[in-house]
């Protein structure tokens, strides 16, 4: 990285540190961000499926190099694919 950019990097981190920033968001907004969140991570049921053993290892692999645990991950490929933003490459 140049010397510049590590410069422009430092100060920005100085500034974020001496709380010199503030939010744009309205509280309206983050409230609703918020519930948006708890709504997507809420897991209030449970379901058993099967699957093939290479499927689940090949699955907590994934989910390794990522940092999240498997269920996680399997959980949040399912939200994608219901609320159609799952793509392919």
């Amino acid at each position: 990285m140049s010397k510049i950019r590590d410069h422009e990097d430092k100060e920005y981190l100085e500034s974020y540190e001496n709380d010199e920033w503030e939010s744009v968001l309205s509280d309206e907004l983050k409230a609703r961000y918020r519930a948006a969140a708890q709504a997507t991570f809420k897991k209030d049921k449970r379901v058993n499926i099967r699957i093939s053993s290479k499927d689940l290892e090949l699955i907590q692999a994934r989910a390794l190099r990522e940092g999240i645990p498997y269920q996680t991950l399997m959980a949040s490929i399912l939200h994608k694919y219901v609320h159609g933003t799952l793509t392919e490459k």
